[in-house]
């Protein structure tokens, strides 16, 4: 009977030397170039968190001297906005309520919109009908403000007067109309792109488990893509609420609370546009300019924190339904 020959250990100076493939130089290249960009890439967002510190450190630092001679509590809930009377008011609660009433209704009549046509062109719309109306909605949002808003002054505001008689078109409606045009696109576009990310296997499923496409539509791809679909309606309503040309054009420019849509109101954007260029450097007029952009900064900030909260919320509770 054969008996095989157990194998040796190979120790100490018996073991064969072992082949090292030699780094080549054009893997040495590639490590060098990528470390490169990795640090353009810190660099690029460190340069970012700076200027933005930068600006807010400059905002707070020249409007927090209104507070010297004006209370808190006149500037945010003082009614009368009136910087040049002797003796002056700078109470912002018009311009705050003006800021808020243009935004909400803005997104009333823009997210719905946004949403649908997003849901449309992802889900309902054939290939050639999509690639004719996402180009043209992408093209929209490139549409410049000041032309909106010439259009909201000469074509818009006389239709209001002659349809609704109404002393002036220039009002919170006009102004909406006007914002949620612009934030439509920047909904649909983001929200679309959502819908194409939620993975095809989970619509297919659902269909081949019975479910109708309206069914998969509004239980498996909205829920899936609901993070995005709240991304894009943040940056739309963000868009709405610092929106500084199409307001000061067509809101009217009157500070007072509006008691209807109808009404002119100044919100806080158009009340900085308007005036800081007219404003002697260093005054109380001056720095309460810089406090209303302390203000609107805030508002902005708070905004997006709740919304981003919800959309977090959402993309949980979708996870769990899929």
């Amino acid at each position: 009977m054969l008996q095989v020959p157990q194998a040796q250990a190979i120790t100490g100076d018996n073991a064969p030397p072992v082949a090292v493939a030699p780094l080549t130089k054009r893997k040495v290249t590639s490590t060098v170039q990528e470390a490169r960009i990795k640090r353009l890439f810190v660099a690029s967002g460190f340069f970012s968190v700076i200027i933005m510190g930068l600006i807010v450190l400059f905002l707070f630092k020249e409007g927090l001297g209104l507070f010297s001679t004006v209370s808190v509590k006149d500037f945010l809930f003082g009614d009368f906005w009136y910087p040049t009377y002797d003796p002056p008011d700078f109470g912002i609660l018009p311009l705050i309520a003006g800021s808020v009433a243009v935004t909400v209704i803005s997104s009333a009549i823009a997210v719905p919109l946004g949403v649908g046509a997003a849901l449309y062109l992802g889900e309902v719309a054939g290939h050639r009908t999509r690639e004719i109306l996402k180009p043209a909605v992408e093209l929209l949002a490139s549409l410049p403000s000041v032309v909106l808003g010439f259009v909201g002054m000469v074509v818009i505001a006389p239709l209001m007067q002659q349809w609704w008689d109404i002393p002036t078109g220039l009002n919170v409606l006009n102004a909406s109309i006007m914002l949620a045009i612009m934030a439509i696109p920047t909904i649909t576009s983001i929200a679309e792109d959502a819908l194409h990310a939620v993975p095809k296997d989970l619509v297919e499923a659902s269909l081949a488990l019975g479910a109708t496409r309206l069914e998969t539509l509004t239980r498996v791809v909205v829920p899936g893509a609901m993070s995005g679909i709240g991304t894009g309606t943040i940056l739309g309503m963000s868009r709405a609420m610092g929106e500084t040309m199409v307001v000061l054009m067509v809101a009217g420019g009157a500070a007072q609370i509006p008691g209807s849509i109808f009404d002119s109101v100044r919100p806080l954007p158009a009340t900085i546009a308007a005036e800081m260029g007219e404003t002697p450097f260093g005054s109380e007029h001056y720095h309460a300019l810089f406090a209303i952009g302390i203000v609107l900064f805030l508002l902005t900030l708070g905004f997006n924190l709740v919304a981003a909260y919800i959309s977090r919320r959402f993309q949980q509770r979708g996870a769990a339904t899929l």
